[in-house]
């Protein structure tokens, strides 16, 4: 292995004799160079060639290194096979989300060896369907550049699915048009509380945070991200976590206004009502949303949604009654099948926290499972696929070593090696329910992150640990070769300048 340092480790990879010599003159030749996208990912190879090795590969048609689409690569969409020989490097897809990876794979050996890449044989194919990393950008807004690098690094290490976190109590972070006072008001908050909301006394910073993406800006991602093989999963939460859109429009409230966008951290007790009013508004945001979008999911929160206020409403209580509801539980599960109905009817389908499942599931959606395992394990035994993202495990705002030497972090401790030995399919699930397990998340909430480097000293080289988790076999996986492997992506990170945390 210590001649393969590749993070995630492939399938199924054949160790052979000798090398393959990078120099000058080297030619990549395109099989089927007249497809756009083959084209497009022989002039990435290129670039990592010439900033990894120092070498102006061309594309022509004697190439030593050969790539393309072909009907007898590895079946499936993210399979590839690469075939480093002394003479040659054949590199086969039967997609370019396939192609896309197998350039990574190759990048990671050409980054550990620049003279020479090691000949190997490897077939490679993902574990799981869904991997991926969320960004909040609600509690502390970043820059399009950022969000690219973001989905940049994400997809290095074969992650297919940015879940872009667009709403908070504090802030409303998307352009609406038919709703300009969300990023008009809703976007900006006039301070920030300093230090940890739940210890000591409260201080403000006094200056004003925000921003919005517009439309075009979001488009402009997804349409990067697409290259990348890269799925950007938005999020719109309801019922709760609202009061940035109750800032900008009142009327959606359970109680009179006005209202500001929240300041501190934490959780407020303003959701939205369940009027047919707050349902039309809905509806028509999530229309701008879907236009921007093509994703098949479209995330609708459901988390930490107080009931105090549909408790003391008189409209909430109407509709229990009225539904036939046992409780306030069961009038967010009420709320949810509606907003799920109106997705089901324009082709996407809903995924939303693990609350959701309180009051009863809607009846096609998807579960995210933060709260421990519990809930995805419960949706899986319904029938109900899932996304496993625990955050005793996969939460990367928490503390990485001891919290004395670490920057300000939300809590919890989730040391890289307890992400490494975290297992998305539960023991108690039987085959046929495992197979509801889509694959598992981390999550990156940023209330204590509020500059880039931040962020990424947070994931980095947590990523790492879940990119193996959702890529690789299962009996492939072990904490020593990981370690081993370790130093030489982190040379890359090194060389791409990610301000990660250094391992203990």
């Amino acid at each position: 292995m210590g001649r393969y340092p590749i993070i995630p480790w492939p399938r199924a990879i054949d160790a052979r004799d000798g090398a393959f010599a990078l120099g000058a003159g080297l030619q990549i030749a395109l099989v089927d160079g007249g497809n756009s996208d083959v084209r497009r990912l022989g002039d990435l190879l290129a670039r990592y060639l010439r900033e990894l090795a120092g070498i102006n590969a061309e594309i022509g048609d004697g190439g030593a290194i050969r790539m393309g689409l072909r009907s007898d690569a590895p079946a499936g969409t993210e399979s590839y096979a690469l075939d480093v020989a002394t003479e040659r490097i054949g590199l086969t897809a039967r997609d370019p989300r396939g192609l896309f990876y197998g350039i990574q794979t190759l990048r990671q050996l050409v980054a550990a060896s620049p003279k020479a890449v090691p000949a190997v044989r490897i077939e490679d194919a993902p574990r799981f369907p869904y991997r991926g990393l969320h960004l909040d950008v609600g509690r502390h807004f970043f820059p399009v550049e950022f969000i690219k690098r973001y989905i940049d690094l994400l997809a290095t290490f074969k992650l297919n699915t940015f879940h872009w976190h667009l709403t908070e109590d504090q802030g409303w972070r998307l352009e609406i048009k038919r709703y300009p006072k969300l990023t008009e008001t809703g976007a900006w908050r006039k301070e920030t509380i300093v230090g940890h909301a739940r210890r000591g006394p409260k201080g403000y910073d006094g200056t004003r945070h925000g921003g919005f993406y517009t439309q075009d800006q979001a488009r402009d991602v997804v349409a990067y991200a697409k290259e990348r093989g890269v799925t950007v999963l938005p999020e719109i939460e309801m019922p709760g976590h609202s009061l940035a859109a109750l800032a900008a429009y009142p009327e959606f409230a359970n109680v009179p206004g006005p209202f500001e966008v929240r300041t501190t951290w934490g959780i407020s007790d303003e959701v939205f009502s369940p009027s047919e009013a707050t349902f039309t508004f809905l509806e028509n945001v999530l229309r701008e949303v879907m236009d921007i979008f093509p994703s098949e999911y479209i995330h609708i929160g459901g988390d930490e949604a107080p009931k105090k206020r549909w408790k003391e409403s008189p409209d909430a209580q109407a509709i229990i009654k009225k539904e036939k509801l046992a409780d306030e539980d069961g009038l967010q599960s009420w709320f949810i099948r509606r907003i799920e109905r109106f997705l089901n009817a324009n082709g996407r389908r809903v995924i939303g926290w693990d609350e959701i499942l309180e009051g009863g599931l809607a009846p096609n959606a998807t579960v995210m499972s933060w709260r421990g395992t519990k809930g995805g394990i419960a949706a899986a035994k319904q029938g109900h696929d899932v996304v496993m993202a625990p955050q005793e495990d996969l939460y990367f705002d928490h503390y990485q070593a001891d919290p004395e030497h670490e920057p300000l972090a939300i809590g919890g401790m989730t040391p890289i090696e307890d992400t490494y030995r975290y297992e998305p399919i539960a023991a108690e699930l039987t085959a046929d329910e495992a197979k509801h397990v889509l694959g598992p998340q981390a999550c990156m909430w940023t209330e204590y992150m509020p500059t880039t480097d931040q962020v990424e000293y947070m994931a980095y080289p947590r990523v790492l640990a879940l990119a193996e988790i959702a890529w690789s076999p299962r009996e492939a996986r072990d904490w020593d070769s990981f370690q081993k492997r370790l130093p030489a992506a982190l040379a890359l990170l090194d060389r791409l300048g990610v301000k990660y945390r250094k391992p203990s």
